[in-house]
């Protein structure tokens, strides 16, 4: 029979399009999972209202950074094909079909659903100026002068005036606008020297005068939500009355252009191609090159035109010529442009009946306050699970070892920080107290470089040696060195995570990180460094994988080795954790596997070029994706492994620049409690009736049926346990008595039936 079963796999081929899904249209469907939670009636208002926000950004950059990569392709003249079959025109051709349907879903959930919920529950959003009573209009004219007014700055077009730079994802509002007779007598004196032609200009004024254009950038320095004093509206007691900043603007755009009639006016938005290309080889400073190359940003093409359904064809043809925008890149909106403001909405106070209850990260199950950071890891690794456990003993990591008189050296790669990052200030002073420290600052962070460029100064300034990556490749590990003089010699002290070091985002995020001072990791975390700052490659490695270098190779040698496993008549099992799986190589190893029949359970966020279902192909396959209260980011991967289990963790996911064009770091789980604990969660999460979708052999996401199950959130349940854990090491502090927690910590609207 097994020969029979290999010789049938040998005739598939594995690598046949019709296999394989297109990489931005799976993308595409895991916003419209985002969306379909701000369809959700179960959940608060306030957190659909979120949702919707999210899709709107989310959008934003696919089109900046995919559908601009594939407007290149097609200007290269480049034929070739993804692995789904796919030019890069047929994508496009099919992205907007796609787009421009996801686009009118949101709106609809917006007008149609969301906005009237709001007004139920005393919140009223005035959509158009024109629905404002006289009370209501006389305060915003005077919000509009006193506030308004002195920041916008009017541009006109003419002959004299070219077409004016019009900014990425900046609101603008367009206008044709007709002279008053005699309002062009200023132009005509700027042209002539006397009096007769003064007046041949005055006279030409008196003729019938050609519509001109203008327009008028919405400030994103100003509050785009405004709020209307209950006391000037006409809504019922109690009620809040809000409206956007550009309502108010075009309300007022009169005042902006005096002397001319207002034939039209109408808010739109651009989005330009933000796909950084530098040519890092040529460069001579590469943080200089990117920084040239970021500000260039504002002059790429223009991608994509939302403007509201209604505008006047002249206006419209006139946005079109000029920004030079094709028929199908043009969005015409039922509703406000750019619902990213959303999120404001989401956040205003005093509506916490409308949200879910924020959640306060919790002390980690294998840490406490008795003792230093360093004796603890001594004890054992240490796992961290973030959000549901604090990311304070991240920076504590850090910030002991800047203050302690033993660390001799701090060094770390960095890819995404926060704002006011405390691990900054604590390398910087480690600096300043005569450490050697070394950071890593990946400046081709996409989005983050201007930001990345200013804090890899500031270190430079503290004393810090900063390097900024290697040529070709961006260094998106995440781990952490301290090196340490004790008693028994020099120790080496290491934190590898799934995430970035942001304590920002750790708060929604979900990761995992792990403590040691394993001897083996320890010598490995030096070899990363020492590659990184001094392109020396060790002869060997003990216990991380790397990429480009062969983790690629580490990963399909475990999927195979499931396979014979299966073959043999052996425990085999994959469970995969990830943000996107799109790598061929990967996908036809998984395959290959899954006719040889092992278990494939696979966690994935976003883009899954995969397919499940497929006869003889990936039958014993499934895929699951969690929306949730936190942003599912961690990456874990299980191996059963004939009984004798292997787990990992890291920063790459299962796709071609992960794997091919980035430094990535894997790294091994052995602590067999560790173990023990990340089981249990890929088996809540793959539990997880409530927030997952199931991707179905049509290539859809659905809810998995529930009938005869169990209602499980598993990011709620993971905060239970959270607090649980927390109480009980309390209880050993303090001798109470530890009752364990009923109601779930984190509410999120759905019953629990």
């Amino acid at each position: 029979m097994k020969n029979t079963k290999q010789k049938e796999t040998a005739d598939i081929d594995f690598r046949s399009p019709e296999f394989y899904t297109n990489r931005e249209l799976s993308w595409m469907k895991f916003d419209e999972r985002v969306l379909s939670e701000a369809r959700d009636k179960t959940l608060p208002l306030f957190e659909r209202i979120k949702m919707l926000g999210i899709t709107a950004s989310n959008l934003d950059e696919f089109f900046m950074v995919r559908v601009a990569s594939l407007k290149d392709m097609v200007h290269a003249g480049y034929k070739g094909k993804d692995i789904a079959g796919m030019t890069a025109k047929e994508q496009l051709l099919e992205l907007s079909r796609v787009t421009h349907e996801f686009a009118s879903l949101q709106y609809s959930t917006w007008g149609r659903s969301l906005l009237p919920l709001l007004k139920e529950n005393g919140i009223r959003v005035i959509s158009h100026h024109e629905d404002l009573t006289k009370e209501e209009g006389a305060y915003l004219d005077r919000y509009f002068e006193e506030q308004v007014y002195p920041v916008l700055t009017p541009m006109a077009v003419d002959t004299s005036r070219p077409f004016p730079l019009v900014r990425n994802k900046t609101l603008n509002i367009g206008a044709i606008m007709t002279p008053l007779k005699g309002a062009n007598l200023f132009n005509n004196k700027a042209k002539g020297d006397d009096k007769g032609q003064e007046k041949e200009g005055s006279k030409k004024g008196n003729k019938e005068q050609k519509p001109e254009f203008a327009l008028v950038q919405v400030p994103d320095v100003l509050p785009r939500v405004i709020s209307i004093p209950p006391e000037v509206c006409s809504g019922k007691e109690g009620e809040k009355t809000l409206i956007l900043l550009e309502e108010v603007i075009e309300r007022n755009i009169s005042r902006l252009f005096l002397n001319y009639r207002i034939e039209c006016a109408h808010p739109f938005r651009i989005m330009r191609n933000a796909d950084l290309t530098i040519d890092e080889d040529e460069a001579e400073d590469l943080l200089k090159e990117i920084e040239k190359q970021v500000r260039r940003r504002q002059w790429g093409e223009v991608i994509r035109l939302e403007v509201q359904e209604g505008i006047a064809p002249n206006l419209l043809k006139i946005l079109v010529e000029e920004l030079n925008v094709e028929e199908q890149d043009i969005y015409r909106i039922n509703g406000p442009l750019d619902l990213a403001f959303l999120t404001r909405i989401a956040s205003l106070p005093g509506y916490e009946k409308f949200k879910i209850p924020s959640w306060t990260p919790q002390a980690p199950k294998y840490m406490n306050s008795e003792e230093d950071i360093f004796t603890q890891i001594r004890k054992g690794d240490i796992l961290l699970q973030h959000p549901y456990e604090s990311f304070e003993p991240v920076v504590n990591f850090i910030s002991s070892a800047a203050r302690d008189k033993d660390t001799l050296a701090i060094k770390m790669t960095l890819y995404r920080v926060s704002g006011n990052s405390p691990i900054i200030a604590a390398l910087a002073h480690a600096a300043e107290n005569g450490k050697q420290v070394m950071v890593l600052v990946e400046l081709k962070a996409r989005f983050d470089e201007e930001h990345n460029i200013n804090w890899a100064r500031t270190l430079e300034k503290a004393g810090c040696h900063v390097i900024y990556g290697l040529v070709g490749l961006k260094t998106h590990s995440k781990i952490a060195l301290v090196v340490r003089r004790e008693e028994e010699g020099i120790r080496r002290y290491v934190h590898l995570g799934t995430g970035n070091y942001n304590d920002t985002t750790a708060r929604f995020y979900t990761d995992m990180g792990l403590l040691t001072c394993s001897e083996q990791i320890g010598e490995d975390a030096t070899a990363v460094f020492n590659m990184l700052s001094g392109y020396s490659e060790p002869l060997s490695w003990n216990k991380l994988a790397l990429a480009p270098l062969w983790l690629k190779d580490r990963f399909l040698y475990l999927i195979n080795r499931e396979a014979d496993h299966a073959r043999a008549g052996r425990e085999a099992k994959i469970i995969g954790k990830m943000n996107s799986l799109c790598d061929p190589d990967i996908i036809e190893a998984l395959y290959r596997a899954s006719a040889a029949g092992v278990k494939i359970e696979l966690i994935i966020r976003g883009i899954c070029s995969l397919k499940v279902g497929i006869p003889g192909v990936s039958e014993n396959i499934s895929v699951h994706s969690i929306v949730g209260f936190f942003l599912e980011h961690s990456r874990i991967f299980y191996f059963q492994n004939g009984g004798n289990e292997e787990f990992y963790m890291g920063s790459s996911d299962w796709m071609p620049r992960n794997l091919d064009r980035r430094v990535e770091i894997v790294f091994p789980v052995e602590r067999e409690e560790l173990k023990a604990d990340l089981k249990h969660f890929l088996s809540l999460e793959l539990s997880d009736t409530i927030k997952s979708h199931v991707l179905t052999p049509e290539g859809n996401y659905e809810k998995p049926d529930r009938r005869g199950r169990s209602a499980i959130n598993s990011q709620k349940e993971l905060c239970r346990e959270a607090r649980e854990n927390a109480k009980k090491r309390q209880e050993k502090l303090t001798g109470r008595v530890f009752v364990p927690e009923t109601k779930p910590v984190v509410e999120t609207g759905e019953e629990e039936g």
